[in-house]
C-alpha cells in the first residue's frame, strides 16, 4: 500500500528540529536586536547599519556573524516559521488554525510581511523548515495537500489585506474569517 499524502507530510515534518539550529551569543543578539528593529519600524529600516547602531557598534562587525543582509533575514524568516508552527500546533480543526494563524500575523506584522512578501530564500533556511510551518495546516485538512494550499492561500490573503489596511472601515473581519474557513470544511 502506498503511504498516504499525510504520512509522506509526516516524515518529512519528523526530521526538522522545532527550533533553529544554534548560535553564538553574539549572533542571538543580532538576531534579537534585528527583530526588535523590524517589529517596531518595518523591512525598509532593517539595514546593517540601523542594526549596528542599535547595538552600537560598527556595521562591518555584523558580517562576522552573518554574511549579508539576506542571511540575517533569512534567520528571521527562520523564526517566523519556527513560531508560526508552533502557534498553529494545537489547532483542532481548520477555523481554529485560521484564528491561530491571524492572531500570529496581526501580532508580527512586518515579521509576516518579510517572510512571505517576496520569494522564499529557500536554499538558505533549514531544510524541512517550510513543511514544518505546513504540517498543522495539513493535519487539520486530513493530509489534503492541494485543499491546505488553497486553505493557506485564503488565510494568507486575508492577513495581508487586513496589515495593508485595505478592507472598508467598520467592515466585519471575524465573521469574515469564520465564513472563509468554514468553506474548507467537509
Amino acid at each position: 500500500m502506498a503511504p498516504s499524502a499525510t504520512d509522506r507530510v509526516r516524515r518529512k515534518v519528523s526530521v526538522v528540529p522545532d527550533a533553529p539550529a544554534e548560535l553564538g551569543p553574539r549572533a542571538l543578539q543580532i538576531v534579537g536586536a534585528a527583530r526588535e528593529l523590524l517589529e517596531e519600524e518595518g523591512a525598509d529600516a532593517l539595514t546593517m547599519r540601523r542594526l549596528a547602531d542599535r547595538l552600537g557598534i560598527k556595521a562591518p562587525s555584523l558580517y562576522k556573524h552573518f554574511a549579508d543582509k539576506a542571511a540575517l533575514e533569512a534567520r528571521l524568516i527562520t523564526l517566523f516559521f519556527t513560531e508560526l508552527a508552533a502557534a498553529l500546533e494545537a489547532a483542532p480543526d481548520f477555523p481554529g488554525l485560521a484564528v491561530a494563524y491571524r492572531a500570529y500575523a496581526m501580532a508580527h506584522p512586518h515579521l509576516y510581511t518579510l517572510s512571505t512578501d517576496r520569494p522564499l530564500p529557500r536554499e538558505s533556511l533549514p531544510p524541512g523548515l517550510e513543511e514544518r510551518a505546513a504540517w498543522p495546516l495539513v493535519r487539520v485538512l486530513d493530509g489534503d495537500e492541494i485543499r491546505a494550499r488553497a486553505a493557506w492561500a485564503f488565510a494568507h490573503g486575508m492577513v495581508v489585506l487586513e496589515i495593508a489596511g485595505r478592507f472598508p472601515p467598520g467592515a466585519d473581519l471575524d465573521t469574515t474569517w469564520r465564513v472563509g474557513a468554514a468553506a474548507f470544511l467537509r
